[in-house]
């Protein structure tokens, strides 16, 4: 069954680049606007890999749902920061595994909203959901989830490139911890966010030319994005650049966003 779908509008602000809409464009999508193209191409002239890395989290999205979905016998996901959609979407690779998967997206952004009807095209037997709140209130984000997943099972809670736009000051970790203790043993984080650890001249300019857009990033190191899985465990190969966790071909080299999974015990 598919979800009853948003039911109010916002505002587009179409005079400042937005990272979904930019992200949008290094993808190759169309949901973007002029100002956006403008701060992509100068990040992609800044980092070239800028848009390689946004393919590589992509395809690791697609990855770690149907590893979870195929391998761990996980039927529930709830994917925070979604985005614009770009298919294949996280229901459609869930559903490809599982048809009677649930899934709820979440996102805040207008942007999204007027495109979160897409995400609404699910299997008869399974659900889609979208659930307009914003990522760093996670209460209400696990409120209104609850209407359509059961947290007393195992759900696959998705964090792909959200946290680079939270810092630790700002409460990235108290928001996962709020979102993984509400989790049932056998449920899974997946996450992504951006490092400086490859390549740190190049992410150091590029963080520079979207402060200059008026967007904030927080590039971390490994180390310090493995304090988001404390207490999980890490599903093989650990955390790793994202196009590194196991590529379905050889990997072009690594781009500059680590990806791990893990498990709750």
């Amino acid at each position: 069954m598919t979800g009853t779908g948003p039911k109010t509008q916002e505002t587009i602000d179409t005079t400042r680049p937005h990272p979904a809409r930019v992200y949008d464009w290094f993808l190759g999508g169309k949901d973007n606007y002029p100002v956006d193209e403008e701060l992509g191409r100068r990040i992609a002239a800044i980092d070239g890999g800028a848009p390689k890395a946004a393919r590589a989290n992509r395809a690791f999205m697609r990855r770690t749902t149907r590893a979870l979905a195929a391998e761990s016998g996980i039927r529930q996901f709830l994917d925070i920061g979604t985005g614009i959609p770009t298919e294949p979407n996280l229901h459609q690779i869930a559903q490809s595994v599982a048809p009677d998967a649930r899934v709820v997206y979440v996102d805040n952004d207008p942007i999204v909203l007027a495109h979160a009807n897409a995400l609404l095209r699910g299997t008869p037997e399974g659900v889609t959901e979208y659930v307009q709140a914003d990522a760093r209130d996670p209460h209400a984000i696990l409120q209104q989830a609850a209407r359509v997943l059961d947290f007393d099972r195992p759900v696959a809670l998705s964090l792909i490139a959200l946290l680079h736009f939270v810092a630790d000051e700002d409460g990235a970790h108290d928001l996962v911890d709020a979102l993984v203790g509400a989790l049932a043993p056998g449920s899974a984080l997946v996450l992504s966010t951006m490092t400086a650890d490859f390549e740190p001249e190049n992410v150091q300019k590029g963080i520079a030319a979207y402060a200059a857009g008026g967007v904030t990033l927080v590039a971390r190191s490994h180390s310090e994005v493995g304090s988001f899985f404390k207490g999980l465990r890490l599903l093989e190969p650990g955390i790793v650049s994202v196009a590194e966790w196991r590529p379905e071909g050889a990997p072009d080299g690594p781009v500059s966003l680590y990806g791990g999974v893990a498990l709750k015990p």
